[in-house]
């Protein structure tokens, strides 16, 4: 995806670093987790003025990503957040002098660390790191183009950012995607990671559901590292390439890629997972179509139980839209083959799947000009998936758009696109259960879910938030101001930030 990521939400392994037991019974705090309530909250602007919020309890205060003023800002802002029911603006750090857009934040130590990208994004970005008690630079590091989300090893001794490697407009300069591990304790010196190694093993890649289509590009130049989670013991990264519909495991201490997990595809003609494709029907009515699904997740994050680590996706999907390359059409403008499509007359509909967008490169399986299978973008959903195998663990099918429909926050006007769209998510400890918690872009709405068994999660409750939550931060007990749970949402479209806790038992 572009600048805004992505969502620090924190990953699950910055959340648990502090709690390698199932729970830490040095604070336990008895809360009960579907009883999150709002408590505070706080407006520092309007569109793209609340992006991607992180904490430092060191110093009791929320680091929050401020692109506002359509880019012009370019700034962190500072806010106390000693008093979560009153949280206070009282400054901020300006990212201009770096370069570009700020998209990412994360604080570990005392230290937080923010991803910028060059004014040109095709150009090597950076990594800036401040001092939380006086804003000072301590320093800055090259890193590779469009440095999108960047996170802390729990231990503190790494920093990571996937850095995207968006083309130019044009395509005629497509930078590799790359991830740059960061040492701290050896003055920040860096490695930066591309997926050339992985060149050889394209067409069985492929043949599994991953997605090589960039115009004209290279192996490496095509895959666009989106989001990083890192395990508990600091010792394994996960990194979500959005657009080629897969997630990659990267070894820290051997700083190498080692495997690439293409995610396949959804079925949308099953009952369960049954979507409103329309945006035009003037209905939400959840129908089983003759399309599949691309999982294409943004951000991800990760919880080990039972010797396993389990990674939490957020499939939102995401198309190139370039003045050279366009990938998106609506289904009414295809020409579909009659023997796999003999509606295809009034499944062109717009009422029926005539809106819904699709991308180009996929299903004309027989090269005739015709197409024999339809793929939409992103999964409507969030994803459990084995962290040492890439296998699909557990889909929460329809359940994100069925929810928020049954709340009235469902936007009928993204049917044709990704319906609530599942953006960022978080990963907590309440009391004694493990949560996620699912940030809902279109719906302006956190789903939150007991995922104690990841491959069985159960809905606990349905926040209403601001205008297009994009981070969504969770902040244990054990580190909070109050010293209960939190959960801090920041949206970008109207620059809104709330705060929310959950009740004592």
């Amino acid at each position: 995806m572009n600048r805004k990521h992505g969502l620090l939400l924190l990953t699950a392994a910055c959340i648990f670093a502090s709690c390698k037991k199932d729970h830490d019974d040095d604070f336990y705090v008895p809360e009960d987790p579907a009883t999150f309530a709002e408590i505070g909250t706080i407006d520092i602007g309007d569109v793209g003025a609340a992006e991607i919020s992180a904490y430092d309890p060191q110093t009791k205060r929320l680091f929050v990503v401020n692109n506002g003023q359509e880019g012009k800002d370019n700034k962190i802002d500072i806010i106390d957040f000693a008093d979560p029911t009153k949280p206070k603006d009282i400054g901020d750090i300006s990212t201009a002098p770096y370069g570009g857009y700020v998209n990412s934040v994360s604080v570990s130590n005392g230290l937080l660390a923010a991803a910028i990208e060059s004014i040109n994004k095709q150009e090597p970005g950076k990594v800036v790191v401040f001092n939380t008690a006086n804003n000072a630079e301590v320093k800055s590091i090259t890193v590779g183009a469009l440095p999108d989300m960047l996170t802390f090893s729990p231990d503190g001794k790494y920093i990571l950012s996937a850095n995207e490697g968006e083309p130019s407009a044009d395509y005629t300069n497509d930078p590799a995607g790359t991830v740059s591990i960061i040492s701290v304790k050896d003055n920040y010196a860096v490695t930066t990671l591309d997926f050339s190694a992985f060149a050889g093993q394209q067409a069985a890649l492929q043949a599994q559901g991953l997605r090589v289509f960039g115009l004209n590009a290279t192996f490496a130049k095509d895959m666009e590292p989106e989001y990083i989670t890192i395990a508990a013991d600091s010792k394994t990264a996960w990194v979500t390439l959005q657009e080629n519909n897969a997630i990659a495991k990267i070894d820290i201490a051997s700083k190498a890629i080692t495997a690439i997990y293409p995610l396949g595809f959804k079925n949308y003609n099953e009952e369960a997972n049954a979507i409103d494709a329309s945006d035009k029907d003037n209905t939400i009515a959840f129908k089983k179509w003759k399309v599949k699904g691309m999982y294409q997740p943004d951000a991800i994050a990760v919880y080990n139980t039972g010797g396993i680590p389990y990674l939490f996706t957020v499939n939102e999907g995401d198309v190139r839209e370039y003045t050279a390359f366009n990938e998106a059409k609506r289904v009414g403008s295809l020409t579909l083959d009659p023997t796999a499509f003999p509606d295809a007359t009034t499944l062109k509909l717009q009422e029926n799947l005539g809106r819904l967008n699709v991308t180009t490169t996929l299903g004309d399986t027989d090269k005739d000009g015709d197409y024999d299978e339809l793929y939409s973008f992103g999964a409507r959903s969030f994803s459990v998936w084995n962290g040492n195998s890439g296998t699909l663990v557990f889909d929460s099918k329809n359940d994100l758009d069925a929810r928020t429909k049954t709340a009235n926050l469902y936007d009928d006007g993204r049917s044709d696109d990704k319906g609530a769209e599942p953006e960022g998510i978080a990963l907590g400890e309440v009391g004694k259960k493990k949560l996620a918690f699912v940030g809902l872009e279109r719906a302006d709405a956190v789903a939150i879910y007991d995922v104690t068994n990841p491959a069985a999660p159960q809905f606990l409750q349905l926040l209403s938030t601001g205008d297009a939550p994009e981070g969504v931060l969770f902040i244990s007990a054990k580190d909070s101001p109050i010293q209960q749970s939190l959960v801090v949402v920041s949206s970008e479209n109207d620059g809104v930030i709330k705060v929310y806790k959950p009740k004592k038992i």
